[in-house]
């Protein structure tokens, strides 16, 4: 039922409202037939008991014996008129007819053909009686053929069929009046069911409005919230139920942040403690490499393959450190208004990328971002498009407006090599996660996209990758502050 609304106090209150209506009006019209029913047959049981009496008293003009039935009388229309008269009353109109002969009541509204047929038809046996509207006014009719009693006892028809027209305006108004009261009790239920409705859907939706309330703010982080307990009801027991299972959640979230604390604390000072051993490393290695060439095949091979995963061993430990900063929200942003020509010509020199890489960037173009951070974030693009990629690889940075009339700069790299598969793009910056199994064993840690990533937001900006023919593009977008 797509009319009724979407709301649980909009249900509530239609619902409350339609059964009170529904009961107010099935009572209120049970009421008003009862009534009708009962006004109507004590004023039809008066006219005819009236009628009957009326006609009783009445001298008919027609035979002047009771054991012979005098066919041969006859009967004139001031006889009728004299019928007529015993039956009139205010208001009534009175029919009278012999053969072709017909008398109707002085100054009459209504004529034979007003009479309906089965009316008519009804009266030639016995006295029958019908409601009509007439002239818009609610009339009854009582009819009947009268009857003379023979020297036998037996009742023989005269031939004199009588219609007298009873108005019914006092019983018509009085049901009028009765339909008014009804109307304007109906709407003095409707209201009370209206304000009843509302009470009680406050009543009922307040506790569950209260457990929204609460349940958005434990999704929030919230998790000291809890809730009173009132009353011994199911929303009561909700109400507990929610509680016990905030209180369960809280003890869970907080073990859990302690186990990820005591983790980050962990890949904390393990990579600061890698640091040392790791530089001593590296400067044997820088003399173990200047020396390879002149070793046999087999130990120079050896030590370039050390000092190949020493090198990836340093990235990683680098990358550890600063992921740990990140995830333990020690990282800040220093902003200055920089050169991004100059900041993106210094990341590609100081790396010797200067002569594999294409630069696009409109002369004169600053912004305001961290330097640092942002040498992080094109360093991990750009070195993911040299190791994975094809040449040429082309950089290139402007200022945009976006289609929401947001501004900020945006930075691509784009090299046209194979690609990504499209069902991967969306886990490329994951941590440690890795496209193919070509790059399972490549140089790279798994966590610099997912570093690029952070930086990103840091600037409260957003990166993403794209497919195209050929090669993957990779876009940063950091809003102007």
């Amino acid at each position: 039922m797509t009319w009724l609304p979407s709301g649980l106090r909009g249900r509530l209150v239609i619902t409350f409202l339609l059964v009170a209506v529904t009961a107010s009006a099935v009572v209120a019209g049970l009421g008003y037939q009862i009534v009708r029913r009962g006004l109507l047959d004590r004023a039809e049981r008066s006219a005819v008991a009236d009628v009957r009496e009326m006609l009783s008293r009445t001298t008919l003009p027609i035979g002047v014996s009771d054991v012979v039935w005098p066919s041969d009388a006859t009967v004139t229309e001031d006889d009728l008129g004299q019928v007529v008269h015993a039956l009139e009353a205010p208001e009534r109109t009175v029919i009278v007819t012999y053969g072709e002969l017909l008398r109707t009541s002085p100054g009459f509204l209504f004529t034979l053909a007003d009479v309906p047929r089965g009316l008519r038809e009804r009266a030639a046996g016995r006295l029958a009686f019908q409601r009509v509207l007439l002239r818009r006014r609610p009339w009854l009719i009582v009819a009947t053929q009268i009857q003379r009693e023979t020297g036998q006892g037996v009742m023989r028809p005269t031939g004199l069929t009588t219609y007298v027209f009873v108005p019914l305006s006092e019983e018509d108004a009085v049901l009028s009046r009765l339909r008014t009261a009804l109307a304007q009790a109906g709407g003095i239920t409707l209201v009370l069911a209206l304000t009843l409705a509302l009470l009680s859907a406050r009543r009922v939706l307040l506790p569950v409005r209260r457990l929204g309330a609460a349940a958005r703010a434990l999704g929030s982080g919230d998790l000291h919230v809890r809730l009173p307990v009132r009353g011994r009801d199911e929303l009561a027991e909700l109400t507990a139920t929610f509680n016990e299972t905030a209180a369960a959640l809280e003890e869970t979230v907080g073990e859990l942040r302690t186990l990820e604390s005591m983790s980050r604390r962990f890949v904390a000072d393990v990579s600061h403690e890698l640091r040392t051993p790791l530089t001593a490393m590296t400067a044997v290695t820088d003399m173990l490499s200047e020396d390879a060439e002149n070793l046999p095949d087999d130990a120079g091979e050896a030590v370039r393959i050390v000092v190949r995963e020493i090198g990836r061993l340093r990235v990683l430990v680098e990358h550890l450190i600063e992921i740990s900063r990140l995830d333990a929200g020690a990282a800040t942003l220093h902003r200055e208004t920089v050169d991004v020509g100059d900041a993106l010509t210094d990341c590609l020199e100081m790396r010797g990328w200067a002569d594999k890489v294409k630069l696009t960037v409109p002369v004169g173009l600053t912004f305001s971002l961290d330097i640092r951070r942002f040498d992080v974030i094109v360093a991990n693009f750009v070195g993911n498009a040299l190791n994975h990629g094809a040449p040429p690889v082309v950089v290139t940075a402007r200022v945009r407006v976006r289609p929401d009339a947001s501004r900020g700069l945006e930075v691509t790299v784009r090299d046209h090599g194979s690609g990504i598969p499209e069902h991967v793009l969306p886990h490329v910056f994951e941590r440690f996660y890795k496209a193919g199994a070509d790059r399972a064993r490549s140089v790279g840690s798994g966590l610099g996209l997912a570093i690029a990533r952070a930086n990103a937001e840091l600037h409260d900006g957003s990166v993403t990758a794209e497919r195209r023919e050929p090669g993957i593009l990779f876009r940063l977008w950091i809003p102007t502050p």
